[in-house]
Parts: structure tokens; C-alpha cells; sequence
């Protein structure tokens, strides 16, 4: 590690701002791996909405006032003045207080923040215990929330909330809720709880049950009479959802035919591929058919697929450290898992600040779903693993010498972090790890995939004309669904599942694909003025200086890695 930089003004400004954030937000205390808050849980109320963007505000205020005293500064001060000034425009649009969606909302990170507590001895328990207590008064603020926004007209689309009133009563149904499992599974110190402890689990998993089970009711009866059909949230709502999930400006009718116009490049490559693997005339459909048929690209049961996971992730750690990235020592060590959940999704958890909890590959398997392609997957694992997610935010996690713990670990950027991820997938083809064609047609399977989103969601939240070809007219839910279920292979009940994550969420869906444009533009403006100077454009070196930025909006990703940053100096 090399020798650490000396502290400035406004890295105290963001540290103090990420002790008050997580004072705030205990959950994304716990996914920040900041201790002191595991056994709490936010105020999800107008009022603790309020402190939220008013800790963001007067931080943005603070950094606005404070001089930046080198390069490093530069970029703190117009990542905060970017990502923290949105923060209260979305306060004062009225976004924060109607977030009500199948995959990102409270619903979902109220039970999610549980998978990443360490549940290892009886005081882990103890906190368990507690945040469990503590659920019911979060989901009371919540729904107070959701009133509030819903008498000032903000309700989310109807398709929403019946989503979340599943989601919710799946979650309080008494012996199969997660919670009564998860506390059933409790075994402290490798025993089974007794006493006190024990009657805390119990009696905490009962009342978070019972608090879903009152959410649900409350969507139900209250919010689902308000709720409209309209699926689409218009021009000025997904332009600022769109900045916050990419941190850039883009043109959104310029993105949308860019995002025509790259499903047909994906998908002519594609049609290469099946012919390369099974002979001229041979369509994706029939090749990735024939794929999944073949027993020599099958994995059997969860045990395998962990395990492969896991093999796959250390060779690629294994070959890439040294040679195509640094990779520092901590941050080599990836934990693959198959996730307690069972909604059929791949993610990845960060470290902990310590990297006492490791970075974490998590497969979600569906229920009953015991066989699996590795031609489909591979791609994934380098999406998710190296050099995915985990290099990237682990190397950031590690640079404290260089970075504020802000910067470090509370600044996400979707559109960076996804956008890198793609980017890490055609990195991986371009090194060689896709030279099978099956594997390359898994590459490019999520590639359409990625560029398909970016049509459908500006094109249905815009109103944009669809093409003649998937239905005419203006895009909505039902072309969208069949221009989904024409550009994915995946099963239908997954596909629905995306399709209202995609009309729930705004802006997210594109960000994959459209930050990889943007990632890819960025390497090459820096290869292009690296070769105006004379000097050999070297990729590690790029690599190794666009991810030390750390996970900062786009814009200012780009200002930071060409050096120009004089606008945001004091």
C-alpha cells in the first residue's frame, strides 16, 4: 500500500456526512458494513425523509463552501455537489416518499438487509432480535409515507402495488414467512437458542411478520383504490430518475435510436454465432435450445453450481492479478454463494469496510430449478466476480490511503458500477475467457438483453412510437411484453418479473448498457489524447486509474480520468 494521503477539509465533510448517513439509514449502515448500527432500522416517515435530505443538503452546502486541495478533492467535491444534490431533488420532486416497487423499494430492503447480519454467535442474534423488534414501527412510517404522498397525487402505477401486496403477504404468512424460517435457523455458537434470547426471535419474527401482513392490508384497502393504470411516468420524472442512475446528462431520444440501433448489431451477431455452433440457416433460439440440451455444459443441484462458481471466480482472480489489473490481496478473496432467496437473481454484496465480511457472488435459484447451463453463466460470474463488481468495489473499499470513506463506500452509481460490469463482460471475450462460441453466445445473450431494456423503458416511460414490428402505435405494457419475450431467453415467469421491474423502476434498467457506452467512449477519448501526445495508450494503466476514482456519476468519472476538473476547484 503506498504511503496514505494526508486528510483534507473536505474529506471531513464526508466523513461526518457518512456517520450522520448512517445514523439515518442503519440499513445502509449494515450493506456499508458500518458497525454501531445493527439493531436498528430507519425512519421511514415524512419526517425521517426530511433529516435525509436535509444531512444531504447541508453537506452539499459545506463541500459548495470549502476549497478542494488536490485532484482528489477536485472529484470528492463534484461527487457530492452531484450525487447528494440529487439527492434532495428527488426529495423535492416528491420521489422518496412514494418509492413503492417490485424490487427497490422499502418492501424489499426492509427484509433484504437481514441476508447481509452476521449471524454467527448469540450477541450477532441479539441484534437480530432487535432489528426484528424494530420492524414494525419502520413499516408504520413507511405507510405514513405512502399516505402523505398519495394525498399530494403520487401513487405508484397499480401494477406496483399489487406486486408488493404478494411480496408482502408472502412475507407474513405465518411458518412459511422467511422470518419464521430464518430465526428457525438460528444456531448461535453451533447451539440451538435458549431463554431469553430464543423468546426474542420468536416473538421478533412474529411481529415482523404481523407488520407485512398490516402492509399489505393498508396497499390494499388505501393505496390500490389511487393507484392509476398508467405504467409510464413521463419525460421529467425518468430525466431525473435517469441522472441519478447514470450521474450523467444523456439525450434521452438520441439514447433510445442508439438503443434500436445496437439490438440489431447484438442480434446479427448473434445469428453469426448459431451458425458458427450449428451450421448456416441455425437461429440463436434453436443454438441456445441445443445448448442447454447438451449434458457437457450442465450443472446438477446447488452443490455444483456453488462449486463452479466458485472455481470459475478464483481462476479468473488467479490469472487476471498482475497481469490485466492490480488486484490487491484483500480484495482477491470472493465468497460465492446460493442465496436464502429463491426470486432467480444473481447480485453481488460488497465487503466490509475491514473486509472482516468478504465481497459476495449470490445466485438465487428459483424453487425447483436443479440444472444449469454454464455456456449461459459464465459471462455472469465475470460480471459479478472479476473483473466485474467485486474488483471494482473491492479496489475501491481498499484504497483507504487515497479516498474518504464516502467515496470509498457510500457513493454508488448505477450506470458506473452496471455500465463497468458490461464493460467487464466484452473485456473478458476480448482476453480470450469467451472463445467458445457457446460461451460467446452467452455473452451475447445478455447483451441484447441489456440493449433491449434500454428500448423498452425509454420507450414505453416516454410514450415513444414503437415500431411496426413489435405492435405500432405508442409503446406500452403488453408491446412491451412481447418485444421482451422476443429479445430474452428466459423463462416467462422471470420475464414478467423483469418487465414490472422495468416499468416499477425507472431509468435502472438502461443504465447497464448505456454506462457501458459511456465506459467505452471514455477509454477511447483517453486512448485518443494518450496518442495525440505521442505516448502508448497502456489499458492497465487506464483500468487502475478510472477505478480508483470509485464509483462516481459518469460525468464526473469522465472530467476526473482526462484531467479536467478546474470547474469544480475553489
Amino acid at each position: 500500500m503506498s504511503t496514505p494521503r494526508a486528510s483534507t477539509a473536505l474529506d471531513a465533510i464526508a466523513e461526518q456526512y457518512v456517520v450522520r448517513l448512517a445514523e439515518l439509514d442503519p440499513v445502509t449502515a449494515t450493506t456499508l458494513g458500518i458497525p454501531g448500527h445493527d439493531d436498528e432500522l430507519p425512519d421511514l416517515s415524512p419526517d425521517g425523509q426530511l433529516a435525509r435530505a436535509e444531512a444531504a443538503m447541508e453537506a452539499v452546502a459545506r463541500v459548495a463552501e470549502t476549497d478542494a486541495a488536490d485532484e482528489v478533492d477536485a472529484t470528492t467535491k463534484a461527487a457530492m455537489a452531484e450525487r447528494l444534490g440529487l439527492e434532495g431533488e428527488l426529495y423535492l420532486a416528491g420521489e422518496t416518499g412514494r418509492e413503492l416497487n417490485v424490487i427497490a423499494s422499502p418492501v424489499q430492503d426492509l427484509r433484504d438487509v437481514f441476508d447481509l447480519m452476521a449471524t454467527d454467535t448469540a450477541g450477532d442474534w441479539e441484534y437480530v432480535a432487535a432489528r426484528l423488534a424494530a420492524l414494525p414501527a419502520a413499516m408504520s412510517g413507511y405507510q405514513e409515507s405512502l399516505r402523505v404522498s398519495a394525498a399530494d397525487g403520487k401513487v405508484a402505477a397499480l401494477r406496483q402495488v399489487e406486486a408488493c401486496i404478494a411480496q408482502a403477504e408472502e412475507l407474513a404468512a405465518e411458518g412459511s414467512s422467511f422470518f419464521d424460517t430464518f430465526v428457525a435457523g438460528a444456531r448461535p455458537d453451533g447451539a440451538e437458542p435458549t431463554g431469553a434470547l430464543a423468546e426474542s426471535l420468536l416473538s421478533g419474527a412474529t411481529a415482523a411478520r404481523r407488520a407485512y401482513g398490516e402492509l399489505a392490508q393498508m396497499l390494499r384497502e388505501e393505496l390500490a383504490p389511487r393507484a392509476g393504470t398508467q405504467d409510464a411516468v413521463g419525460r421529467e420524472r425518468y430525466a431525473l430518475w435517469s441522472r441519478h442512475f447514470l450521474g450523467a446528462v444523456v439525450d434521452l431520444d438520441e439514447t433510445y435510436e442508439w438503443g434500436v440501433e445496437e439490438l440489431a448489431r447484438v442480434t446479427a451477431e448473434q445469428e453469426t454465432v448459431a451458425a458458427r455452433l450449428y451450421g448456416p440457416g441455425t437461429s440463436p433460439a434453436e443454438a441456445m435450445a441445443r445448448l442447454d440440451a447438451d449434458p457437457s455444459r450442465q450443472l446438477h443441484g446447488t452443490q455444483a453450481l456453488q462449486a463452479w462458481m466458485q472455481e470459475t471466480s478464483d481462476r479468473a482472480v488467479s490469472e487476471l492479478a498482475g497481469t490485466q489489473f492490480d488486484i490487491p490481496e484483500p480484495v482477491r478473496r470472493l465468497e460465492c454463494r446460493i442465496a436464502p432467496t429463491q426470486s432467480g437473481g444473481i447480485y453481488y454484496t460488497g465487503p466490509s469496510a475491514d473486509f472482516s465480511r468478504p465481497g459476495r457472488m449470490w445466485w438465487s435459484v428459483p424453487a425447483g430449478v436443479t440444472e444449469f447451463s454454464t455456456w449461459r453463466e459464465l459471462t455472469t460470474v465475470f460480471h459479478e466476480g472479476v473483473p466485474g463488481h467485486h474488483l471494482q468495489i473491492g479496489q475501491t473499499a481498499y484504497r483507504s490511503e487515497l479516498l474518504n470513506t464516502w467515496r470509498r463506500l457510500a457513493c454508488w452509481v448505477s450506470g458506473h458500477g452496471e455500465g463497468w460490469a458490461l464493460y467487464a463482460e466484452r473485456l473478458m471475450a476480448d482476453l480470450g475467457y469467451l472463445d467458445d462460441p457457446a460461451d460467446y453466445l452467452g455473452m451475447l445473450d445478455g447483451q441484447r438483453l441489456r440493449a433491449a431494456r434500454v428500448v423498452l423503458d425509454i420507450g414505453v416511460h416516454l410514450g415513444k412510437p414503437a415500431p411496426a414490428r413489435w405492435g405500432g402505435g405508442t409503446w406500452d405494457a403488453p408491446k412491451a411484453w412481447e418485444f421482451l419475450k422476443d429479445n430474452a431467453n428466459m423463462a416467462e415467469g422471470f420475464l414478467a418479473f423483469e418487465l414490472d421491474r422495468y416499468l416499477g423502476w425507472p431509468a435502472q434498467a438502461p443504465s447497464y448498457k448505456v454506462g457501458q457506452r459511456l465506459w467505452e467512449q471514455l477509454r477511447d477519448s483517453a486512448r485518443g489524447e494518450a496518442l495525440s501526445r505521442g505516448e502508448t495508450f497502456d489499458l492497465k494503466t487506464f483500468h487502475r486509474r478510472a477505478l480508483d476514482v470509485g464509483s462516481v456519476g459518469l460525468d464526473v468519472l469522465r472530467s476526473t480520468v482526462l484531467g479536467r476538473h478546474d470547474s469544480v476547484r475553489g
